[in-house]
């Protein structure tokens, strides 16, 4: 690949991805003084374009701002070969990642989730326990912005307050929560990144209820917006429109940097004396493939044959209830009001291990009321259907967790491509009978709260076409024969390669990645500038 036009200066690390662990990763290096710069296929958003502050913002939902790329088919995203998945998964490949269109939910893992093995027989524990990530936890939760309450009972105490306080009630959120306290069932304030306050570069959120597709206030701490612009000032170098096709290496096995195609078709080359993956599970695993040489035949970093395997999402339920008061449940934050763990440790009287995460959200408005309304209807819907819905619902999101299996994976396929003629990645997943019976019985303990919270009528949505929230294919572990990465996230094969982001899992939880992916990736850092003169380097 000599004689490539625009090749930049050599970096001392080299960051190939600007969501969430690409940006955390970016801006602790560029805080230490280390030469950084970061490849992004996307572009920066443009804030004016969200949809959520137009009048046609659900329409528009279902178009550019999907979160399945498959769907929206921008410039920036490449094609995912789902024919033999059961769904698809969701990413947004942008300045800031998925957290454009994330919710917000800010929930950490809990004790039990680092010791799956040990605790339930099953899956493996990972390399460090929740006392050693806690304090990351609380640095990160500072510099995304966080509102919540402390000392949710569910999780160790802690006398450490979150930045915000956490947002107001609604109704409905008081009806669920009352419920809850009648039943002697789990609840706590839900902890967002969304700002209950004015905070850093974040506006106190004005309830729009649009923050899966991006926040039109700059409420909602997408990564582009309180992340990044650290990362900057500090000196970190951001390229976009930067596709990355291959890691490169050396005769002595050592990344070299990477080969990436600009917008225009034209190949780069990126120097560096460390490489980092950042580009989500799907994306990492892409990655290492497309970069098998002779000395790595099966990937790179693969000498334990798991890179790719062990994909993990977290299937998702809803359970909607209807009531005879007007809660104007449409609106934000969208977000989590409140959250329960009640159902969420293991409990093997139940006929399967771990559990799930509630979320109560909001019901959305009337272009969502109306199809759903509209499902199984055939061919009227009435008006009644709607109304019994918009605004006087509420709702639960519930996360079960799924356990890893080496038959859920990311290969490169044969037949689809990018619009550079690169492999695009196959995913092929599918749910075992554990979720299946998690979900059912999540399911029926929903439909018991909101009942006992005054519910009329309950509505089961179960499933969807789309997933969130992809997790593994580059398990991290102290073996390497049964590992890809050490609990740093340093590639066991390839020492000057680290992998960041929710890859490394070696378990999903049942909550939202995000909190834990950033908390990680923040210890892996704070390792490696630490250790940064034991680091091998190419010469």
């Amino acid at each position: 690949m000599s004689g490539q036009q625009g090749d930049l200066p050599h970096a001392d690390v080299l960051v190939v991805g600007a969501g969430p662990a690409g940006a955390i990763a970016s801006q602790f290096l560029a805080q230490s003084g280390v030469k950084v710069v970061c490849l992004e296929q996307g572009d920066r958003t443009d804030p004016r374009d969200y949809p959520g502050d137009k009048v046609d913002s659900e329409l528009l939902e279902q178009r550019a701002w999907h979160p399945d790329p498959d769907r929206r088919g921008r410039e920036a995203d490449y094609p995912i070969d789902v024919s033999e998945s059961e769904f698809s998964p969701q990413m947004f490949a942008a300045v800031g990642g998925s957290t454009i269109l994330y919710r917000g939910h800010w929930p950490r893992f809990l004790p039990s989730d680092f010791r799956v093995r040990t605790l339930d027989g099953v899956a493996d524990d990972w390399p460090f326990t929740y006392e050693d990530l806690e304090p990351y936890y609380d640095l990160i939760d500072v510099e995304v912005g966080v509102a919540g309450l402390a000392g949710d009972t569910a999780y160790p105490p802690t006398t450490t307050p979150l930045p915000m306080p956490p947002h107001p009630f609604n109704v409905a959120a008081r009806r669920v929560a009352a419920a809850h306290n009648r039943l002697g069932w789990h609840w706590w304030p839900g902890p967002n990144a969304i700002a209950s306050r004015d905070y850093r570069n974040l506006k106190a959120c004005v309830h729009y209820g649009t923050c899966i597709s991006g926040c039109p206030n700059g409420s909602k701490s997408s990564f582009e917006l309180t992340v990044w612009p650290e990362a900057l000032k500090y000196g970190a170098r951001l390229v976009t429109g930067a596709r990355v096709s291959e890691i490169t290496t050396n005769a002595a096995g050592l990344a070299t940097g990477a080969l990436w195609i600009d917008r225009q078709g034209v190949r780069h080359r990126q120097t560096a004396d460390v490489v980092i993956l950042a580009a989500n599970s799907i994306g990492n695993a892409r990655l290492l493939f497309l970069s098998a040489t002779s000395a790595f035949p099966h990937g790179l970093a693969n000498s334990s044959g798991l890179v790719g395997t062990r994909l993990m999402t977290h299937p998702f339920a809803s359970v909607l209830g209807t009531f005879d008061e007007d809660f104007r449940s449409w609106e934000g934050p969208y977000g989590q009001s409140i959250q329960s763990m009640e159902f969420y440790e293991t409990d093997t009287s139940r006929g399967f291990v771990r559990g799930a995460k509630w979320g109560l959200l909001p019901t959305n408005g009337p272009l969502v009321a109306a199809l759903a309304a509209l499902a199984g209807r055939d061919p009227v819907m009435r008006l009644s259907d709607v109304r019994e819905r918009i605004g006087h619902s509420a709702q639960w999101g519930i996360l079960v967790e799924d356990l890893p299996h080496e038959s859920n994976r990311v290969v490169l396929s044969d037949t689809v491509k990018d619009s550079d003629g690169i492999p695009a990645p196959k995913v092929i997943a599918r749910d075992d009978d554990v979720v299946k019976r998690n979900l059912a019985f999540q399911v029926e303990r929903a439909k018991e709260s909101l009942q006992a919270a005054g519910a009329l009528k309950t509505y089961v949505g179960l499933g969807k076409p789309t997933r969130s929230h992809n997790i593994g294919t580059t398990k991290m572990g102290n073996d390497p024969t049964t590992s890809v990465v050490d609990q740093y996230c340093r590639s066991h094969d390839v020492p000057n390669l680290y992998i960041f982001g929710a890859s490394v899992f070696p378990t999903a939880a049942a909550v939202n990645p995000t909190p834990t992916l950033c908390a990680v990736t923040l210890r892996a850092v704070e390792h490696l500038v630490g250790e940064g003169r034991l680091q091998p380097v190419p010469a």
